[in-house]
């Protein structure tokens, strides 16, 4: 009988000492720039008129939360829709693949602005032309425009996802597939614990892009009166006539929430299970 070797574990790499971490962030360049960036920002609090912001704070926060939960709930309806549309173009009949990639395209092909006054003016006249919707329960839900607003956020998101993820599904190795195919594993439990991991894994970096890209989308919802962040900068410039210091402070607003979703989706992408 052949020896057998045992494989020694591999002792993990030595943690890099604190200096050599921080010498990428101390180059030159770099530190010029964060000095470029701390100048901008004192001449921003002393030389600018900033005795409007105590007074609007409260509005600001508001809108902030309006803008937040449209953006997580977009995200959460479009990658909803987002997996069978891309699943379906990969695996389906003939007829949904033609109807997916039919409304991908048209959704993607077309301006966000011109979907949400096509389903806020379109939708939302069409909707009160009925005694029995008007007489629902519905009707103070559908006579707002923030419902219209998260439908086309969630739209848009679904049909841009849609595509990422039929690439993602398509390029998961078949031969896992197979295997997993001959376990004895159901359609259902390979979907769940083999295809639709590895697919997930594959289109997070895509997917992280996508949805800071929703998160500027947004502002587009001020156009049919829907009081966001925006839409509040918006009207503090209308009270206080000032022009570069509420949108100065728009421009820092959404930096933070862009910089904190990176981080936060680049922590979970080492976290998701791929599936192996």
């Amino acid at each position: 009988m052949p020896d057998i070797d045992i494989a020694t574990p591999i002792p993990p790499a030595p943690s890099l000492p604190l200096r050599a971490r921080l010498a990428p962030l101390l180059m030159p360049h770099r530190l010029a720039l964060a000095a470029l960036a701390l100048a901008a920002l004192a001449a921003m609090l002393t030389q600018m008129d900033w005795a409007w912001l105590p007074a609007y704070l409260p509005k600001i926060g508001r809108g902030l939360l309006v803008t937040l939960a449209l953006l997580a709930s977009s995200i959460a309806a479009g990658f909803a829709l987002a997996l069978p549309l891309g699943a379906v173009q990969v695996a389906g009949p003939a007829p949904l693949r033609w109807l997916a990639a039919g409304f991908c395209t048209m959704i993607r092909g077309t301006p966000l602005l011109l979907q949400l006054w096509l389903i806020y003016y379109g939708l939302g006249a069409l909707f009160a032309q009925f005694p029995e919707i008007r007489g629902s329960w519905l009707w103070p839900y559908l006579r707002q425009a923030w419902p219209y607003g998260f439908l086309t956020l969630a739209l848009s998101f679904a049909a841009y996802e849609g595509e990422v993820m039929r690439g993602a599904f398509a390029g998961v190795p078949r031969g896992e597939l197979e295997a997993a195919r001959a376990f004895g594993m159901s359609p259902l439990k390979i979907f769940r614990r083999v295809w639709l991991p590895r697919a997930v894994h594959r289109a997070l970096p895509t997917l992280a892009g996508e949805i800071i890209l929703q998160l500027k989308a947004t502002p587009l919802v001020a156009t049919i009166t829907v009081t966001d962040l925006y839409a509040v900068i918006t009207r503090v410039r209308q009270d206080t006539y000032l022009t570069y210091e509420p949108l100065l402070l728009l421009i820092a607003i959404y930096l933070s929430l862009s910089g904190t979703l990176t981080l936060l989706l680049r922590w979970m992408e080492g976290r998701v299970p791929s599936g192996r």
